[in-house]
């Protein structure tokens, strides 16, 4: 593997000293950029560009050669788990994703694959070791999955879900099989981002997207403890380097301090959360990675440098902290907003 160049991103989640906040951007590779679209359309739909390294390849490093950012993030989904495990992944235009089969009773998880890494999922892999290649050291990979909580949501419902009637009756009225599929998907994420470090991902990331949808006890026992396991069991060193380790819990700021018990390095932080009373309140246990209204990025190039001051100053330095958008960037902003946005970072917190 290339020699690092630009190593800010992972010295930022270690809490190490830094001369600036490093920023990338949750979806940086997706339906805002014209030539993701042309990439996404050569390869006839998005599982088909998921599964070919070099149109993965391809559209993570994009977002690199418009704007300065300081980490890539490989290009796949968080579903590719359940679709390894049997559940046979689709996409409908307008609708989001969808199972042919779903998840409804013990039978259901016990039929499920245990996906083998060099097998069902090796397409990711070898995504991971193309795109390290390619990147040549310009900056680290961050590899990914979703949380178990989130991933059986999918699962349990099909598809997306506004009201989780499907996933919280189970929770509610058969809580040992939602363990029991749980207890399958924490082995398999394990299995699967451990793969993605030694296939040559720099940091892994957590998506644990529907995890704020919980009540307070419920979080900490159908979420937040299989995420703890994932983390006690993850390679945490390799080529020479740490691993670091981000947990994201959409709507999850009220758990900052619990989360911040797992071991992970870092949080993610979502918009609805102060930046500043989250660095007071667990700051000193981990990093912190967050956290713009990704809404911001429709105002006008003004208003979106005075929101980077805003949050660079609620922080209060630059060490520790590494600057996202509180989740995905939106498919109709305007890239050279996302540039706006980017450039801002770099630029004010260097004077810090």
């Amino acid at each position: 593997m290339s020699e690092l160049r630009n190593d800010t991103f992972l010295k930022a989640l270690l809490r190490e000293p830094v001369d600036y906040t490093p920023v990338w951007m949750m979806r940086q590779a997706g339906r805002y950029l014209p030539e993701y679209r042309a990439t996404r359309s050569q390869a006839g739909d998005f599982l088909s560009l998921c599964k070919n390294a070099d149109l993965a390849c391809e559209v993570t490093i994009q977002p690199l050669e418009r704007f300065p950012l300081d980490a890539a993030i490989l290009f796949s989904d968080i579903l590719t788990i359940p679709d390894a495990m049997g559940l046979e992944l689709y996409f409908e235009t307008g609708e989001g994703p969808k199972f042919k089969k779903i998840i409804r009773s013990e039978q259901d998880v016990d039929a499920l694959i245990q996906p083998k890494m060099d097998d069902e999922l090796d397409y990711v892999m070898n995504a991971v070791r193309v795109i390290r290649r390619e990147l040549n050291g310009r900056v680290p990979l961050i590899g990914f999955s979703g949380s178990p909580w989130t991933l059986a949501t999918y699962m349990v419902e099909g598809g997306s879900t506004k009201d989780f009637r499907h996933i919280k009756g189970m929770m509610y009225s058969q809580p040992e099989v939602l363990h029991k599929l749980l207890d399958r998907l924490a082995d398999s994420v394990i299995d699967y981002l451990n793969a993605q470090i030694l296939a040559g991902a720099q940091a892994v990331q957590i998506f644990d997207t529907w995890g704020g949808v919980l009540g307070h006890r419920e979080y900490r026992e159908f979420s937040l403890a299989y995420m703890q396991r994932i983390v006690a069991g993850l390679i945490r060193e390799n080529e020479g380097r740490k691993v670091p380790v981000i947990l994201f819990t959409k709507n999850g700021g009220q758990w900052l301090e619990v989360m911040a018990g797992t071991g992970a390095d870092a949080l993610g932080l979502d918009w609805t959360t102060h930046v500043g009373e989250a660095r007071e309140r667990v700051g000193h246990q981990v990093a912190l990675q967050g956290n713009m209204d990704p809404s911001v990025l429709y105002g006008s190039p003004a208003r979106i440098r005075e929101e980077v001051m805003r949050i660079l100053d609620d922080f209060g330095s630059h060490n520790g902290h590494v600057f996202n958008l509180g989740h995905g960037i939106h498919q109709f902003v305007n890239p050279e907003n996302a540039g706006v946005f980017v450039e801002a970072v770099h630029e004010f917190s260097a004077r810090k």
